[in-house]
């Protein structure tokens, strides 16, 4: 009860900040979509069918519940329903976060199994120093790397553009690599280290050392019992890499060239349009809270003495 109670505390307080922020600004809207020769009673007239002639309060309940069944208002300057525009640039964010979390994931937790199992050893020490060098890196940087190494000098994938998933599987894969890998790095490296230091205190345990004496295969040890119990730090990594990933959007959209939510909320914001601004930043705040939902369902079931309560973040 509690993993969904708290992020609905959350989204609610988000979504009056979000709104708070746009309502209380400094920009008219009105005056931005009337353009300087506006009269005021011009101005007052449009901002009666806008509805920002109304208390703050009144505003704001009216629209989050219009948002909670999906209408998200509609664009100052263009005329489109928010929701629309939104549900058109949302599937790249996702399917690009999707994909440079199962980078994070295989990478990372390929990189921290073989560190702990030579623990001490050369693979140990050099994917240390490599996932503290790789984090430190920020994601442009190496966006930048990938594209010069794989689009300039190979000339093998494309620099940047986006091909829709359902249109052809093999382009959108084509073009949503580098973008995926150079988000992905962070938090491969981040798990690399936690699933490494986990498992190294796991492997010590005393049920290894029974499992291995009673002739248990190593692999049956090591993916049927260390690597369950040493999982849940990794898998508290991956929940706080979510909204890295979604943060981390903003930079690879701009630097690929890619049409997702991001670069519409940066558009939102050169123009002042408030409702694609507010709904923009709802729907990410409802995307982080539905992913941070689903780690902590999994590290429940994973951990069962995780269903007790504890303080913490999500």
């Amino acid at each position: 009860m509690r993993i969904v109670a708290v992020p609905v505390v959350v989204f609610l307080l988000a979504s009056f900040l979000t709104y708070g922020l746009g309502a209380l600004g400094h920009a008219n809207p009105a005056a931005a979509v009337l353009g300087d020769l506006a009269t005021p009673a011009d101005i007052a007239r449009m901002n009666h069918v806008f509805g920002l002639d109304r208390p703050f309060v009144v505003q704001y309940f009216s629209w989050l519940g219009h948002a909670l069944t999906g209408d998200l208002g509609t664009s100052y300057f263009t005329g489109i329903p928010v929701a629309t525009s939104v549900r058109q640039a949302l599937p790249v964010d996702l399917s690009i976060a999707v994909l440079a979390l199962v980078f994070a994931v295989v990478l990372g937790g390929v990189a921290g199994i073989a560190a702990a199992l030579r623990q001490g050893g050369r693979l140990d020490r050099a994917v240390t120093l490599v996932c503290a060098g790789l984090a430190t890196v920020p994601p442009f940087v190496i966006g930048i790397a990938l594209i010069i190494v794989f689009s300039v000098f190979l000339k093998v994938l494309p620099s940047g553009g986006y091909v829709p998933l359902g249109t052809d599987p093999g382009q959108w894969l084509r073009f949503a690599l580098l973008p995926a890998l150079a988000l992905s790095v962070e938090g491969a490296a981040a798990i690399a280290r936690q699933l490494r230091t986990s498992l190294v205190g796991a492997l010590s345990e005393n049920y290894v050392t029974g499992a291995v004496a009673r002739g248990l295969p190593a692999r049956r040890v090591l993916f049927g019992h260390v690597l369950r119990n040493a999982a849940a730090p990794a898998l508290t990594v991956i929940g706080l890499e979510i909204p890295s990933l979604i943060g981390g959007a903003v930079v690879a959209e701009k630097i690929f060239n890619l049409p997702g939510v991001a670069q519409l909320a940066l558009q939102a914001g050169s123009q002042h349009d408030i409702p694609l601004i507010e709904g923009t930043l709802l729907v990410t705040i409802a995307v982080v809270l539905v992913s941070n939902i689903a780690v902590n369902l999994a590290l429940t079931r994973l951990t069962p003495q995780a269903r007790r309560p504890v303080g913490g973040a999500i």
